[in-house]
């Protein structure tokens, strides 16, 4: 009888093992601790070389490092992936020492020529795994190969770097998501899948990735620097706002991304629930497209410019929370010019405006909007109806089309759209990373666009160059500020909001700094147990 119970006990207690993993998801009770961040939107790509979105590199730089970084809470270069460099006198050549005992988290050592096979692989279009768009190549090397001439792996552990040209931000940008090491083996493996299966050096390595569902991380056990003080981190998408704040609430996730100027007025004063916010690095904007009718005609743009009330924006929909924006960059940048003449709100001088430009009334435009939040935007529908409400007192009918955000970033890139609602997350600490993204034209390439306005001015390409190839910061602030003036004249598209981005996190998380950039590396963060 003893063994018949036996018989029909054990198969029971399998099956209640089985349902309790199923009804673990996450794995929760079998990893240890375990981070939970909830946010609206999953990454679009791990694979930060072919990646713009902020959604897709917050998991990239968990995973990959760079040879360079910046320290925490400045501008001060620091080695990574590197552990020195030295540059020419003419700001051409630079050679690397590359950090020796890195694997790879498929065990692969890092050497010379991993670097040498990353740089080839971005900066040529006739490789075999440049496959893709590698938009922030495009965007800070003028090109494919653009401003760099070669890269040479001159032992097994130090590369040389030479520029055709002088490169003021050169480190900068190589301190950027877009530019963390991968494993050479992984890309042969997997190449046009490799935004999938990513394999980097960095404190964590992929566990899983559910698309609209979540992406798992594990810890590297076998990192070089410091290890991870969590087991797991996994980003859940969980698109409704609500779901999201009562899932924090109640201990299903300790962290939760993407707020809104709502979401922080809910949540202030919440016990057991600390705000975090990033500082105004971004700018959030209406891009113009001139080259579309009727914004090609400069009054145009220009009345557009008078017909939207800043300052009405930010108090009406971002409760004040926010900060209305006259340029491009951010006050805190050096180089913002904090003099322009901006256009004040005039109905009057719009309606001067429309009526030098020889368009007939009235004007019909359509307005794109991505259909989630983000952090340089987090109302955009609110925002677009805010903007077409303004635009119907000087006889401008806009029509709203609310787009996915998972094709909107491709859609806009494309040039078909009239007018767009879209921003920039700052990744260096310098002006060239906003002014040279959104102004010039070598981004204007359909399908690889950043310069979402498809604007053109040789004497906007000049200073932007110069200031590049210039090493004196103080000269570059002049250069800067010249072209922000020229810029303000044109109105090519119209800056809207400068915002501070917010995450909320329960009380047990500890260690967790935000970035000013938005991406954090969380290996740093531990979560208290009672």
């Amino acid at each position: 009888m003893r063994s018949k119970l036996k018989f029909i006990f054990l198969p029971f207690l399998l099956l209640l093992a089985i349902l309790y993993y199923l009804t673990d998801p996450f794995n929760q009770h079998h990893v240890g601790k375990q981070l939970v961040i909830g946010r609206s939107q999953d990454a679009i790509s791990l694979d930060p070389a072919i990646t713009t979105d902020s959604d897709s590199f917050k998991v990239t730089v968990n995973l990959f490092e760079n040879l360079v970084k910046y320290a925490p809470g400045n501008s001060d270069i620091m080695p990574s992936l590197a552990e020195s460099w030295k540059v020419s006198e003419d700001g051409l050549t630079w050679t690397f020492k590359i950090r020796k005992g890195v694997q790879f988290h498929n065990g692969d050592p890092l050497t010379a020529d991993s670097i040498v096979f990353n740089f080839e692989r971005w900066m040529k279009q006739d490789n075999p795994y440049h496959t893709g768009q590698f938009s922030y190549w495009l965007y800070n090397f003028e090109g494919f190969p653009g401003i760099v001439k070669s890269v040479t792996a001159l032992s097994d552990y130090s590369v040389e770097i030479v520029l055709k040209d002088s490169y003021a931000p050169f480190l900068s940008v190589l301190a950027t998501p877009a530019f963390g090491i991968s494993s050479p083996n992984a890309i042969m493996t997997y190449n046009e899948t490799y935004y999938q299966h990513p394999v980097g050096t960095g404190p964590f390595k992929l566990k899983e990735w559910l698309p609209g569902e979540l992406v798992a991380l594990d810890r590297n056990e076998q990192y070089w620097g410091t290890k991870s003080k969590v087991d797991r981190v996994v980003f859940k998408v969980i698109p409704s706002a609500d779901d999201r704040l009562n899932a924090l609430e109640s201990g299903e996730i300790h962290m939760a991304d993407h707020l809104t100027t709502d979401d922080l007025i809910q949540l202030k004063n919440k016990e057991g629930i600390k705000l975090y916010r990033r500082p105004f690095y971004n700018v959030g904007y209406l891009a113009l497209n001139n080259q579309k009718e009727p914004l090609n005609h400069p009054e145009v743009r220009k009345a557009i410019q008078h017909l939207i009330d800043k300052d009405k924006l930010v108090s009406e929909v971002f409760y004040g929370l926010e900060r209305k924006a006259d340029s491009f960059l951010p006050p805190l940048l050096w180089g913002h010019h904090e003099s322009l003449v901006h256009y004040e709100y005039s109905p009057e001088k719009a309606a001067s405006l429309l009526k030098a430009s020889g368009v007939h009334l009235p004007i019909k435009l359509k307005l794109w909007v991505m259909d989630t939040p983000r952090p340089y935007m987090s109302k955009p529908i609110e925002v677009a109806e805010f903007i077409k409400k303004s635009l119907e007192v000087s006889d401008i009918e806009v029509d709203v089309s609310v787009i996915k955000w998972e094709t909107y970033i491709q859609s806009i890139k494309s040039g078909n759209h009239q007018m767009a609602l879209i921003g920039w997350n700052g990744d260096t600490l310098d002006p060239d990373n906003f002014l040279y993204t959104f102004l010039s034209s070598e981004n204007t390439t359909p399908e690889m666009a950043s310069n979402y306005a498809f604007y053109k001015n040789d004497e906007v390409d000049f200073l932007l160059k110069q200031a590049r190839e210039i090493t004196d910061k103080d000269f570059r602030k002049s250069l800067y500020r010249e072209l922000q003036e020229i810029v303000q004249e044109d109105a090519p598209s119209i800056p809207l909001i400068h915002t501070m981005p917010a995450i909320a996190a329960r009380s047990e998380v500890k260690g967790y700094l935000p970035n000013w950039a938005g991406e954090e590396v969380l290996s740093s963060v531990d979560i208290e147990t009672p």
